[in-house]
């Protein structure tokens, strides 16, 4: 499939209902056609891994075309000046989230860009730090513990940042790592029992969140398990 083809797809796929919907739940990209992630990772499938059918699937400017970028990418062939260009460009959460999930975390720049993009002012490239964190946590099964505890002094230095879209995703990132393994998990909550100490109602939400996840009988019992 080229990318005149999937565009075409796209469109006659739109949903204005499901526009209105996405919108209810903070969504607000522009061009926007109201497709499901279970459709669009349909499409992928189908279109296979492509970079360059990627790069003209983003720059279409299209809401999902820019989501269903992420997922036919090639992490291998992405460059820092791309993750820069597709960063700034972020102006939603689930935008930012699918790309930093289907690809930004998969590339050699991963643990690079996520610790630069945490102490950005740019509210969605912040998010883009700690989503980018959470999604490495998940998915970088041979990762060593080390490379997640450089990050867990930069979700204490950032838990005070109130703004709605940055605090969630620092505690997306607090909460993966912490369930990452026992060694982890101690140290997650350590964190969180610190920011907790800070005294912003942001810190104090984030901290109290992540600890009755990675305090629950659950957490620990899946990570006994592991050992």
């Amino acid at each position: 499939m080229n990318h005149k083809e999937i565009l075409g797809k796209l469109e006659s796929l739109s949903d204005p209902r499901a526009v209105e919907g996405m919108a209810r739940f903070g969504i607000r990209g522009r061009n926007a056609f109201g497709i499901s992630i279970p459709n669009l990772r349909g499409i992928a499938r189908e279109a296979g891994r492509d970079h360059g059918l990627a790069q003209r699937l983003w720059d279409s400017g299209i809401h999902e075309a820019r989501i269903l970028a992420g997922m036919v990418d090639v992490p291998e062939e992405v460059t820092e000046a791309q993750m820069e260009r597709w960063v700034k460009a972020f102006d939603s959460w689930d935008l930012c989230d699918q790309v930093c999930m289907n690809l930004f975390s998969k590339t050699p720049l991963a643990y690079k860009k996520a610790a630069e993009w945490s102490s950005r002012k740019e509210e969605f490239v912040k998010r883009a730090g700690f989503a980018t964190m959470a999604a490495l946590a998940v998915g970088d099964k041979k990762a060593e513990d080390r490379q997640f505890e450089m990050f867990l002094p930069i979700i204490k230095r950032e838990s005070a940042d109130d703004r709605n879209y940055v605090r969630k995703a620092v505690n997306w990132a607090l909460r993966q790592i912490g369930k990452r393994n026992i060694r982890l998990n101690r140290l997650a909550i350590e964190t969180a029992k610190d920011v907790q100490k800070t005294g912003s109602k942001a810190a104090k939400w984030i901290a109290s969140d992540a600890l009755r996840e990675l305090t629950s009988d659950a957490v620990r019992k899946r990570l006994e398990k592991k050992k």
